[in-house]
Order: structure tokens, then sequence, then C-alpha cells
């Protein structure tokens, strides 16, 4: 078995209600995954050091839970700021959307956003989507891209975080774009530990991580190539409630995006894989960038 190291940090919070931003406090979100709840980190401690109060709630969930918690459109404004991924909070929102290009999906995601939410700049910092096997089931089936799951996926079982089933960039994506039929469908984590255990122990036969993920070299693992594209460009960026935004905050975190890129991205994280030391990580980077 494999751990990738707990991801517990000191002040993760549970989403719902909540009156902090009505005194002045930034509540700072993230996904339940690793490069999330980085991000989120970097977030707070740009803030914090211009003298911005922050909380935070990471690992609130999957986007299904935090964008409503970001845009109030179930009642519940108990976010005010997310690290988020252009091309799939796009599709959040507009999951018509034939934009492929990564300057078109920031503009058209700029546009789609519900009044009172924001998306401030884009990082270079890609994290595409990819699906994984291992290097055993990419030999048996002599599989190089998605394309050759076709004649085979009815004999894999597939598993992923639960958000997986209904994206363009999971099962929707894989059946409709590329007309495959697996075995199965098993919820597990969005590239966390129970998909790589699963994987490695060939409980399920492919998966979804993220690109910049180091546990896919670690592990020898296999991304297979996305010729129909049904990944789209995923930049960094921050996205915040304009009732909490100021000039400052602003400035803080594009001056963030400016300096991240897939790089640095990847190498922190395989750092707070190893570690969980969200705030150390963090920390190093902004001063290593002379954003504190």
């Amino acid at each position: 078995m494999v751990a990738l190291g707990a991801l517990a940090l000191s002040s993760c919070g549970v989403l719902g209600g909540g009156d902090d931003s009505e005194s002045g406090t930034v509540r700072i979100g993230s996904a339940n995954f690793p490069e999330s709840q980085l991000v989120g980190e970097i977030y707070a401690q740009a803030l914090e050091a211009k003298d911005v109060t922050v909380s935070r709630n990471f690992n609130a969930g999957e986007r299904e839970v935090t964008a409503p918690a970001l845009d109030g459109s179930e009642g519940d404004t108990s976010l005010d700021l997310m690290p988020e991924y252009t091309g799939n909070l796009m599709l959040y929102y507009d999951p018509n959307s034939k934009e492929t290009d990564p300057q078109g999906i920031y503009d058209n995601l700029k546009g789609v956003l519900p009044d009172g939410v924001e998306a401030l700049e884009q990082s270079a910092a890609v994290d595409q989507d990819v699906l994984v096997v291992t290097q055993e089931t990419a030999e048996k089936y002599d599989l190089q891209s998605i394309e050759d799951l076709k004649g085979v996926s009815d004999q894999l079982v597939v598993g992923a975080g639960p958000e997986f089933k209904n994206r363009l960039a999971g099962l929707q994506g894989l059946e409709d774009v590329y007309g495959l039929e697996f075995k199965q469908f098993k919820t597990l984590d969005a590239g966390g530990s129970l998909s790589l255990n699963a994987l490695l122990d060939d409980e399920i036969q492919v998966s979804q991580f993220f690109s910049t993920q180091s546990i896919i070299p670690d592990n020898n693992l296999v991304a297979l190539d996305d010729p129909k594209n049904i990944s789209i460009a995923q930049n960094i960026l921050p996205v915040i409630r304009s009732d909490v935004n100021t000039s400052e905050i602003t400035d803080a975190l594009n001056a963030v995006s400016a300096k991240l890129t897939t790089e640095n991205v990847t190498q922190m994280v395989k750092e707070v894989s190893g570690s969980s030391d969200y705030k150390g990580v963090a920390k190093k980077f902004l001063q290593d960038n002379g954003l504190v």
C-alpha cells in the first residue's frame, strides 16, 4: 500500500454558514487534493503578509460543493476565495462551451461567472486531467492513448473521484467522445491514495490523476494521450467574491499568479505529498519570489 501523506491542515474547516466575511475576514477554500490546498495556503500567506485577515476552509470538497459556496447559488456563501482551474470551472458554468484555446477559455470564463464573483489573473501553471494506467496494463493491452481503450474498456474497471462520473474530462467524455464503456466505475478519490492504491493493487485498471503529480512517474504509471482533447486547458487562478475583494487583495493574488509555473507547482506538489508541510512549502515559495 502507498500513502501519499496526511492531508490534514490545522486550519481546515467544514463548509456551512458563518459571517466571517462581514467582519473583514477572507474565507479561503480549497478542493480536496494536495495541489488545491497548497495554492490555497499560498494565497492565505500572501494576503496575511498584506495584513489581510483570512480563515482557511481547506479540503472543502469537489467543485459541485465549493462553487455554490462561493457564488451563493444555493443560499450558502461560506467561501470568499478559491484556487480554481480555468477549463473545468468554465465548463461548470457553461457546459456546452466548445472553447479550447487557453486564452479563449479564460475570457469565456470571466463572462460566464455569476454576478458577484470574479476571476483574477490566470497563472502560467497548467494542470491537466490525465487518464492513467499501470505499466503492466499498458503493456497487456498495448495502450498509448485513450483511443487504444476502444475494444478493451469493457474488461476494465475505472476508479476516480465522484465528480469524474459526470464531467467531459471524465466518464461523460470517454463515453460520448471516445465511445468507451467500462466494466464498472468505482467512486474513490481525485488523484489521491485511494485511487493510487486501487490502481497498484489491480482493483481498478484505469484512473484519473493530475499532470503535475509526481506520483505518476514515481509509480511508473502511464499517462494516456488524449488526441480528441476532452481535457482542456486548466490554468490555475484565484476566483473571489466581489464584495470582499479590494485593489490590495487583487494585487497580492495577481502577483502570486505571475510567479506560478507548471514546473514550480509540480515540484511543490511533490514536496507536500511527501511531507504535508503546506505552510512551509508555501512560505518558501513566497520568500523565494519576493512576495513576502
